[in-house]
């Protein structure tokens, strides 16, 4: 087997697992926050600055959230979705975020994982972290550029040609092909917001534990209630009703 084809038969396996595999991450990312916390991170010798320093990580994770709900809103059908089976494509998508850069959804991701892993306050760690979605995520996204050669060829060269890889170039900017979609980021992205929160307020309260001080009914866990109950409302609303169909989104 050569090379491109072991990287291609390892990124599909990537592919198909990638909902799961960075849940390792986050297990490990509460080990590291529950021994900084337990130790006395750098934080707890400036209080009024560590809760700066959490919303500055959230901001970070929301931004990244917003990348994805702004890229799933503007795609058509079959397309930027959350598939494990394999690679889907009906349509090549060039316009919108996707017209500044060529994995907006794994730039989303990074941003999203970035916060959570800087809530662990250990500099390594977050080294770690960006090596390790470095090599993860380089597979999968060689694996897929793969599929999009084969399947539409040209179109496909002509626009990573000119498209930024990872990092965005905003002067390319193009105007989204398609109208925004609330319904389908609704259906797309419903358990985000409160996977978001609830991950936050569980990193909270391991701190609160390890560092043996009261744990308060604080903004994270308010927002991490809020957002649960609206994800199992439309978790049901999906599940017994047709309002979230639209044509060909």
């Amino acid at each position: 087997m050569t090379l491109q084809e072991e990287l291609e038969r390892s990124g599909n396996k990537l592919f198909k697992y990638r909902s799961w595999i960075p849940l390792i991450f986050l297990i490990v990312g509460l080990a590291f926050h529950a021994y900084e916390s337990w130790r006395g991170s750098f934080w707890d010798k400036y209080p009024e600055y560590g809760d700066y320093y959490e919303l500055f990580c959230l901001l970070i994770t929301l931004l990244g959230f917003l990348i994805r709900i702004f890229t799933v809103a503007h795609t058509p059908a079959k397309t930027s979705g959350r598939n494990t089976a394999g690679q889907v494509a009906e349509e090549l998508n060039t316009t919108g975020v996707y017209s500044i850069v060529q994995h907006p959804l794994y730039l989303g991701n990074f941003l999203m994982w970035l916060g959570i892993a800087m809530l662990t306050s250990d500099l390594w760690f977050i080294v770690a972290f960006c090596f390790f979605y470095l090599v993860y995520y380089e597979r999968i996204m060689y694996t897929e550029e793969q599929f999009l050669r084969r399947t539409f060829g040209d179109e496909y060269l002509q626009w990573a040609d000119k498209t930024p890889l990872f990092i965005p170039k905003f002067s390319l900017y193009k105007k989204p092909k398609y109208s925004f979609s609330w319904k389908k980021v609704i259906k797309k992205e419903k358990n985000g917001l409160a996977a978001v929160f609830i991950v936050f307020s569980l990193f909270y309260i391991v701190g609160q534990l390890m560092k043996s001080t009261p744990i308060e009914f604080n903004y994270l866990l308010i927002l991490c209630t809020i957002t649960t109950v609206l994800y199992l409302i439309l978790k049901i609303i999906k599940s017994k009703t047709r309002w979230l169909d639209e044509a060909g989104r």
